[in-house]
């Protein structure tokens, strides 16, 4: 997904520098990529935050009976919520920056 994001910036941004762009094109296809990307963003939301709640049973139930098959679930839980903590960080800071593009496109369309 990260790929995609930036191949897709490095497109708009290229399109923004030509001359002959047609921006009320580019502002119609950014808007669906964003929404795009923006649904992606709540899904992985919604899966890092169950996978959170996940970990936290888990700790919660090693502290009432403790087992080593438990400790093992909850190192492969946090591994796993960390990777899809991190994801989630690159998707919304790359949501952030498609939207200062996106406002440049606005701008471009009102010169």
């Amino acid at each position: 997904m990260y790929k995609y994001m930036k191949e897709q910036q490095k497109y708009v941004k290229d399109q923004l520098d030509n001359k002959n762009c047609d921006y009320i094109w580019l502002q119609e296809y950014f808007k669906a990529q964003i929404r795009f990307l923006s649904h992606e963003r709540l899904i992985h939301l919604i899966i890092t935050l169950f996978f959170s709640l996940l970990l936290l049973a888990s700790i919660i139930i090693s502290f009432i009976c403790p087992s080593v098959l438990l400790y093992l679930l909850i190192l492969i839980l946090f591994i796993l919520v960390f990777f899809y903590i991190v994801h989630y960080y690159r998707l919304e800071n790359g949501i952030q920056s498609w939207y200062l593009i996106y406002n440049k496109i606005e701008e471009k369309l009102h010169k």
